[in-house]
């Protein structure tokens, strides 16, 4: 399969239509949307592994951090295989391998196997994360934002429908059994929908946009470059104080609500009625996923940096608040879910961003090594379970995460913004 990677005398191809192009895009988020489980319905399994091995919560939860290790970390790997050879072998590998890892929880014993299991799920789904997102930034150079967000959006709420589900199989078939259906189940149709995803050939989308409030690079940078760049540092230093507290919350859902015991309350809203932490879970998942396409949308309007200046400002102000009244189910609720709205979007912001000022040529490549920022983010995953076990609150930690989300917030305005029109102002000549 062809990529974008061209030859400087091969031909321009003719424009595609619309419908084709997003057609493609609905392709990868079909993708995002199964491999969404793999990390967003963790949380879930914790406490009935917690309860069947005796093992402590930090140790569980290493399995997670390792999770979103090779996510992450391998995507740029991952991304010049998508650059160079297109990006259907690369999902089809991924699906293969998330189905592999949940199906080696499902039989495993020991610490290791779990660690084992969601390492491999993890690469997987790195794969087609990566993978999705890249293309998504290469067919929408005109609408990037929104076209990053859509696809990133699968991921974040690809999992609400099943929430309830799972927790259902859980309770009635075993966490064991539960990992082995969905497992095989969601990893099979990302192998089948590789075969449909194709990449775009040099003149068959629109040209990049340049205007006041969106400034966007001639020039397509060598992975090689960006990493030189220190620009690129600054953007990944602010993915990761963003991403550490999300993923805190997204790891500890249930663990929190239990320590704070409102985990089985019932709570009605909005005409239904679920226990507080079904609730959040649902709602977390919806806004985690609508956040992306909706920020990414007004961010192609005003801007990337006003968009992370008020986006990350919520989420910072958002963590303080369920701090303070988070032991109240309905404000557990509320609260967790205007903490994932306000969250999400980094998904969408961090890979347009990264293109806008580095080309798309290599864009995979190039957001993918700003995407493993959100594994480095993971190791903070741990720190914060040690950090409440040995305060037996959560408090610290929530302070933290607040405290970081208000300093990227004004990294984004400050420094991000007039750095970032100096450098794309000086590859464009």
């Amino acid at each position: 399969m062809t990529d974008m990677v061209q030859t400087t005398t091969a031909p321009a191809a003719a424009r595609v239509s619309d419908t084709y192009r997003w057609a493609q895009l609905a392709i990868g988020v079909a993708a995002m949307v199964m491999i969404a489980n793999y990390q967003y319905g963790w949380t879930f399994f914790v406490p009935d592994i917690q309860k069947k091995f005796g093992w402590d919560r930090a140790s569980i939860q290493w399995a997670f951090t390792l999770f979103v290790l090779f996510e992450t970390w391998l995507v740029p790997v991952e991304g010049w295989f998508v650059d160079k050879y297109g990006p259907r072998i690369v999902v089809l590998v991924g699906g293969v391998l998330c189905a592999i890892g949940w199906a080696i929880n499902a039989e495993a014993t020991t610490l290791n196997g779990y660690y084992l299991g969601m390492i491999i799920a993890g690469i997987g789904a790195g794969g087609v994360y990566g993978t999705c997102v890249g293309n998504a930034l290469k067919w929408f150079p005109d609408k990037r934002g929104l076209a990053a967000g859509i696809t990133a959006a699968g991921f974040g709420a690809g999992s609400a429908l099943t929430v309830a589900p799972i927790q259902a199989m859980i309770k009635d078939s075993g966490f064991q059994t539960t990992f082995l259906y969905f497992g095989l189940g969601q990893g099979i149709i990302v192998a089948i929908l590789a075969f449909f995803l194709i990449a775009p050939k040099a003149g068959q989308v629109p040209a990049a946009v340049q205007n006041a409030t969106l400034a966007q690079t001639r020039r397509n940078y060598q992975p090689t470059e960006v990493l030189r760049q220190p620009i690129f540092w600054l953007m990944y230093f602010m993915f990761v104080i963003v991403g550490a507290g999300g993923l805190m919350v997204t790891a500890n859902l249930k663990p929190i609500a239990v320590d704070w015991k409102v985990d089985a309350v019932p709570v009605t809203l909005i005409g239904m009625t679920m226990t507080a932490v079904t609730f959040a879970a649902t709602i977390d998942r919806v806004l985690n996923g609508l956040t992306r396409p909706f920020f990414g949308w007004i961010s192609d309007m005003i801007g990337r940096e006003n968009t992370m200046f008020i986006a990350f400002g919520m989420e910072g102000i958002g963590i303080w608040m369920l701090y303070l009244w988070g032991q109240d189910p309905i404000w557990f609720v509320i609260l967790s879910g205007f903490v994932f709205f306000a969250w999400g979007e980094i998904y969408s912001l961090f890979p347009s961003t990264c293109t806008d000022t580095f080309g798309a040529k290599f864009a995979t490549t190039n957001a993918g090594l700003l995407y493993t920022a959100k594994g480095t983010a993971a190791l903070l995953v741990p720190l914060a379970n040690y950090v409440q076990q040995t305060s037996g609150h959560w408090d610290n930690v929530f302070i933290l995460a607040a405290g970081a989300n208000i300093l990227a917030s004004l990294l984004a305005i400050v420094v991000l913004k007039p750095w970032r029109k100096v450098v794309v102002a000086q590859s464009s000549v």
